[in-house]
C-alpha cells in the first residue's frame, strides 16, 4: 500500500512530462503555419494583381462613369491605348502602388484566415486531416474573404479614387487620405463598405469553394496527390469566373459609391444606387458593365493567385521540412 502511494505521482509526472514538452514545439509549428499563410498569400495577390492591373484599371474606369455605349472588350483596348497614347505607359499602372498597398495586406490576411477557418471548421465537423464537405468549404471561404475586407477596406476606396482621377488631383496614397478626410469626412473612406462585404461573400465562398472542390476532384479521379502548376492555373481561372459572376453587381455598386464623390454623383444607398444604375443604363447595361472584361482579368488574376499561393507554401514547406511534403 505505501509502494503504491509512492508510485502514484511517480507514473503521473512521467505522463505529464512529455506533453508539456511538446507544447512550445505544437506552438512553434502553428506559428510557422500561419506565417507560411501570410507570407505566401502576400505574395499570391501582389503577383497576381501586378500582372492584371492595366485591365483593372480600365475596369474601373468603367464602372465609374455613365457611359452611353455598351462595354465591350473592344471598347475597353481601346480606352487602354488612349490612356497610355496621352499619360504614357506607366500609366496604365496608375492606382497600382495603393493596389498593392491594399492586396498585399487583404490577400494575406484573406489567405491565412482560410487555412484557420479551414481548421477550425474541420475541428467542428470531425474532418480533421479531411477535406471539408461543401457547405463548410463555402462558409470558410466566405469567411475570410469578409475577414480581409473589413481590415483593409479604406485603401480599397483609395485604390478606386486613384484609378478614376488625373495624376493632378491626388500625388500619392497618403494624398487621397488627406483630402477625402478634410473635404469629406472620414466616414468617406467606409462609403460602399456594405456592398463589398455582401459581394465578399458569395465571390470569396464559390471562389474558394471552387477551387478547393476542383483539387479534389482531380485527386479522386486522377490518382494524383497534387495538381500540377497548369492544373492550379485553370482551377483556379474557374473559380475566378464563377466566383465574379455571381457577386459582379455588386461589385458595380461599391464602386460607384466610392467614386461618386469625384465624379458627380450622389448614391446614399446600395438599393438607390442599383435602381438609378438600372433606370439610367438598363440591368444588363448598367449593372453587368465591364463584366466582360472581367471574364478576361478575373480568371487571369484568380488562376494565378490560387496557384502562387499553394506553389509558394509549398516551397516555405520544403525549406523547413525538407523534399516530400507537399500541400
Amino acid at each position: 500500500m505505501g509502494n503504491g502511494v509512492r508510485e502514484g505521482p511517480v507514473e503521473f509526472q512521467r505522463d505529464v512530462e512529455p506533453v508539456t514538452a511538446r507544447i512550445p514545439a505544437e506552438d512553434n509549428q502553428e506559428k510557422k503555419k500561419v506565417l507560411n499563410s501570410l507570407m505566401s498569400g502576400a505574395l499570391a495577390g501582389a503577383v497576381a494583381k501586378t500582372a492584371v492591373a492595366p485591365l483593372d484599371r480600365t475596369k474601373i474606369m468603367f464602372q465609374g462613369e455613365k457611359l452611353t455605349a455598351g462595354l465591350s472588350p473592344q471598347e475597353a483596348y481601346r480606352l487602354i491605348y488612349h490612356t497610355y497614347l496621352n499619360e504614357g505607359f506607366w500609366s496604365l499602372w496608375r492606382g497600382n502602388s495603393a493596389t498593392m498597398v491594399r492586396v498585399i495586406p487583404y490577400a494575406a490576411i484573406q489567405f491565412c484566415a482560410h487555412e484557420e477557418y479551414k481548421q477550425i471548421l474541420g475541428n467542428y465537423y470531425g474532418f480533421q486531416g479531411k477535406a471539408l464537405t461543401p457547405f463548410p468549404r463555402f462558409i470558410a471561404g466566405s469567411l475570410a474573404g469578409t475577414t480581409a475586407a473589413m481590415v483593409t477596406y479604406p485603401l480599397d476606396m483609395v485604390r478606386a479614387r486613384m484609378a478614376v482621377t488625373p495624376k493632378e488631383m491626388y500625388s500619392s496614397i497618403v494624398h487621397v487620405f488627406i483630402r477625402i478626410s478634410r473635404e469629406e469626412g472620414l466616414k468617406t473612406l467606409y462609403r460602399g463598405f456594405t456592398p463589398t462585404i455582401l459581394g465578399v461573400i458569395p465571390y470569396a465562398g464559390l471562389s474558394f469553394f471552387t477551387y478547393e472542390t476542383l483539387k479534389k476532384v482531380h485527386a479522386e479521379h486522377s490518382g494524383k496527390a497534387q495538381p500540377s502548376p497548369p492544373e492550379r492555373l485553370l482551377f483556379g481561372a474557374c473559380a475566378g469566373l464563377i466566383g465574379q459572376s455571381a457577386s459582379y453587381p455588386l461589385d458595380v455598386v461599391r464602386r460607384r459609391m466610392q467614386t461618386a464623390g469625384v465624379l458627380g454623383h450622389s448614391y446614399s444607398s446600395i438599393l438607390l444606387t442599383m435602381r438609378d444604375i438600372v433606370r439610367e443604363e438598363g440591368l444588363v447595361r448598367g449593372l453587368y458593365k465591364g463584366l466582360s472584361m472581367n471574364w478576361v482579368k478575373g480568371p487571369i488574376a484568380v488562376g494565378i493567385s490560387f496557384t502562387t499561393f499553394d506553389l509558394t507554401q509549398i516551397l516555405l514547406r520544403r525549406l523547413q521540412h525538407g523534399p516530400g511534403l507537399d500541400r
